[in-house]
């Protein structure tokens, strides 16, 4: 007898009462929250300058601009298709996989956002963000009211879609979560979740230097750059990273923690620190739209890192879900 709980035989609930009062006001947050996202992305394909200020770079925009503004544009929209899955009677036929990816890309993008533009936020209250005369010395990008807009809008969705898939993962794979961890995993995978979590240490240790305005191996562009806000961000990151090694490794080792507290760990640290720092390593590969130099080779190899890491942590995540379907 192992410790696995034994798992009875499970089908999917119809749901064929429809979403309940709750879901339907998440469902019209989620989705309100992604207009003003999509009419800036659809005015700038279009040749708009709203919200872009004389002399951005994005006020000539290339063929890679048009191209990010196409597929930030298409991935926003999926979340009106997510909406759908997640309250809609058919949602539960969809194949999981077919879910779990875009749902995991989802939570990695907008968790750092969650965590660190609140933190922005609080900081420039307090008095510690840029000051006028260094918001003054920069290039302009683009209008100040366009990163509230943005990253209010991230904020409500993020949270909106985390009420809204909680409770459709708890009804459709809520075994996977019950009970206690169970039993140590092979020793194949405790060995890359060791991994893992040892590159996640070195990954918040890195963006813990930065958020205190480390320097070594750093750029000029990206010391200039450097306040109180970005200093934030960079702690967003090093703490999805230290969840994302701390989750798997509980995940590897097994026991009496409940599992729910493990595997939200490694979800969220594993997506983020993956999803970001591919997006990180293609923006540092591709062109420059402040026309800078770009990131120095220090970084580029750390966002390649984070990439590693991510991918570690999310390969034990998964051997663990397949091992609760088995059990």
């Amino acid at each position: 007898m192992t410790t696995r709980a034994v798992h009875t035989t499970y089908a999917p609930p119809s749901q064929s009462s429809g979403p309940g009062t709750g879901q339907r006001i998440l469902s019209a947050v989620a989705l309100a929250a992604t207009a003003p996202y999509l009419a800036l992305k659809t005015a700038w394909l279009a040749g708009r300058q709203i919200g872009i200020p004389a002399g951005s770079v994005l006020s000539e925009p290339g063929l890679f601009l048009t191209v990010a503004n196409a597929v930030t544009l298409a991935m926003d929209a999926c979340v009106i298709l997510l909406v759908l899955v997640l309250t809609r009677p058919w949602g539960m036929r969809v194949p999981a996989l077919l879910l779990t990816v875009p749902v995991f890309t989802a939570t990695g993008l907008l968790t750092p956002i969650l965590l660190g533009f609140p933190g922005q936020l609080l900081v420039r209250a307090l008095g510690f963000g840029s000051g006028p005369e260094a918001s003054a010395a920069r290039e302009p990008f683009l209008d100040s009211w366009v990163f509230i807009v943005v990253y209010t809008g991230f904020t409500v969705q993020g949270l909106a879609l985390a009420g809204l898939f909680v409770p459709y993962a708890r009804e459709r794979w809520g075994r996977r979560w019950q009970g206690v961890l169970g039993e140590r995993l092979p020793s194949s995978t405790g060995v890359v979740a060791a991994a893992a979590a040892s590159a996640s240490a070195v990954m918040a240790a890195v963006y813990a230097y930065w958020a205190f305005g480390g320097t070594a191996g750093v750029g000029a562009e990206q010391v200039a750059a450097y306040s109180a806000e970005t200093g934030v961000v960079s702690a967003a990151h090093g703490m999805c990273a230290l969840a994302a090694g701390a989750g798997v490794l509980s995940l590897a080792r097994g026991g009496t923690l409940r599992a729910r507290w493990p595997l939200g760990l490694a979800w969220v640290g594993a997506g983020a620190t993956l999803t970001w720092g591919l997006w990180l390593l293609l923006a540092s590969l591709g062109p420059q739209l402040d026309r800078g130099d770009g990131p120095s080779a220090t970084v580029v190899l750390i966002y390649a890192g984070q990439v590693i890491t991510g991918a570690l942590a999310a390969a034990v995540l998964t051997r663990y879900l397949i091992s609760r379907r088995e059990g």
